[in-house]
């Protein structure tokens, strides 16, 4: 007997109609004050239907605080609009209530014109020696104390710069969602890999078409040669999470690099900075090409995806492979190049940050990480911002206070470019990339400008721009894109996804390369010799 459709609709059709209209409500009530704004009920509602609306309204991006002002005097207010309440300002009121040397303080919040009755705004607030946070939900004046200045360096930094207020724009209920989108990122699981590339998605217009398969391909090594370069895209667990946060400030489609290197007898290898050693520690290491590849092709549970970029004939001509091999022997076993990591990316004021970061924010982090985990701050930034102040053993509240004296900014202070010559600690900081430029360098392939290029300052994306690789098709290895309808100007290796590198193979060499670069998304916008 034929049957007709039922005209109840199912359970997940009738939850989609009421987040559909859940959020025809929010939209409604944008424009006027209610007793209640539908975004703030959302807890109450089944999460088949919350969920979808919160996904909607949010995303990780919604966890960053934006800087709304800086409070410092009653004569010096700070004044902004919030998510809830609309007209706020604060102000600092100085006192020595405890009878220190330099006393402390009480922040005034007079907050009002609160959008609906049931929102609330939570808000960070920060001086470069301490970080702390509050939410207010009723239209009055508040009081935020704090009862000690740490000493005559944060009492002098308030009184003139105050302190600084972060506003979480998503509120609390779209932070507690944005968490949800970030925790998944940095998961080893099918849900961490799909956050991954939804955000990418999102966020930078990536495309990850699905590849036919074979997704891993039979390579034959005698068409891989000295200097051509991998760039490896890792989509889930901690890094590939950390990699998705890279190529969205960085506009980089890649989070990871090595290079190839054969010897004198003809074998090939692999140099890598940030391979992990067995005590656990992320090292320079030059491994042969076998062990290498069976690591990636078995061991690797991030899901690499992997591209090799052969260098064309006449910049292989070019490589001084003895020189090469000089440079990478005495990086062997060197420390990853944690410490100049984050300065290849901010070469601006402005231009480097996705709103709502900044400077400011990016200053607040520093502070939280370094009363967290004070050696890795040190080793993160600390001893790169001291070479860039001139000073030795500063910690990051001397460092702002310094930078502050001296008639410039933190942010100012970002934006110096890092010296391929400065020695840390440990040595000499090459990150994954920087560590192949910087044999690129050594082997001849910047000439005539290589002491005007400070290969510190590139992205994974400003390497892969250069037009150092094979941009004939005929001239790609035979096994190049085996199996694959879309023939891409380099060879895909290993990978579900068809890997995408807009800009590959562009730019020409020039002094100062990249040292002056915006890299905002989703355009990635970079004007010509920045």
């Amino acid at each position: 007997m034929e049957s007709f459709p039922s005209t109840k609709p199912s359970s997940s059709s009738y939850s989609i109609f009421v987040a559909q209209f859940f959020l025809f409500l929010v939209c409604a009530t944008q424009a006027i004050k209610t007793p209640f704004h539908p975004r703030d009920v959302l807890p109450l509602l089944p999460k088949e239907v919350s969920w979808p609306v919160l996904d909607y309204l949010n995303g990780a991006v919604d966890l960053l605080p934006t800087f709304v002002g800086a409070a410092s005097s009653p004569e010096n207010t700070a004044v902004w609009k919030g998510a809830c309440f609309y007209e706020n300002e604060a102000w600092m009121e100085f006192h020595n209530k405890t009878g220190s040397q330099f006393g402390g303080g009480t922040l005034h919040l007079k907050i009002s014109k609160a959008h609906s009755w049931t929102c609330m705004d939570l808000y960070l607030f920060a001086t470069p020696y301490r970080v702390t946070w509050d939410y207010y939900f009723v239209s009055r004046e508040h009081t935020l104390e704090f009862e000690e200045w740490e000493g005559r360096a944060e009492y002098e930094y308030v009184k003139n710069k105050g302190v600084s207020i972060f506003l979480m724009q998503a509120g609390m209920l779209g932070t507690l969602s944005a968490l949800w989108d970030v925790f998944p990122l940095f998961t080893n699981t099918k849900w961490g890999e799909n956050s991954n590339l939804a955000f990418l998605k999102k966020h930078m217009g990536a495309n990850f078409e699905a590849r036919p398969l074979p997704w891993v391909t039979n390579i034959t090594v005698d068409e891989i040669h000295s200097g051509d370069f991998l760039a490896i895209s890792k989509i889930r667990g901690r890094w590939g999470g950390f990699e998705t946060l890279e190529k969205w400030v960085s506009g980089a489609y890649a989070g990871h690099s090595a290079v190839c290197l054969r010897d004198s007898e003809g074998k090939l290898w692999v140099g890598e900075s940030g391979h992990e050693n067995e005590e656990g520690e992320d090292v320079v290491a030059i491994l042969p090409w076998e062990e290498w590849w069976e690591f990636e092709l078995n061991e690797d549970d991030s899901n690499p995806h992997i591209a090799l970029l052969p260098l064309r004939p006449e910049i292989r001509a070019k490589f001084n492979e003895t020189a090469a091999w000089e440079y990478a022997l005495s990086m062997d076993g060197q420390p990853y190049g944690y410490h100049n990591l984050i300065f290849s990316w901010i070469d601006t004021i402005n231009g480097n940050f996705p709103p709502p970061l900044d400077a400011h924010l990016v200053a607040s982090v520093m502070t939280i990480w370094s009363q967290m985990q004070p050696t890795y701050a040190a080793n993160m930034w600390n001893e790169a911002l001291n070479k860039r102040l001139g000073t030795e053993g500063l910690d990051l509240p001397a460092i702002i206070v310094e930078s502050e004296k001296r008639g410039s900014s933190f942010g100012d202070l970002l934006t110096i470019p890092e010296q391929d010559d400065w020695l840390y600690s440990d040595g000499k900081s090459t990150s994954c990339v920087a560590f192949i430029l910087e044999m690129y360098k050594e082997a001849g392939l910047f000439d005539p400008y290589s002491s005007d290029i400070q290969v510190t300052e590139f992205t994974i994306k400003d390497a892969y721009s250069l037009n150092f690789f094979e941009s004939n098709a005929s001239r790609l290895p035979s096994w190049c894109n085996d199996g694959d309808d879309v023939k891409l100007p380099f060879c895909q290796i290993k990978g579900q996804y068809r890997m995408e590198l807009p800009e590959y193979n562009t730019m020409a060499p020039y002094p100062h390369m990249n040292e002056r670069c915006p890299s905002l998304p989703p355009d990635y916008f970079r004007p010509q010799d920045c």
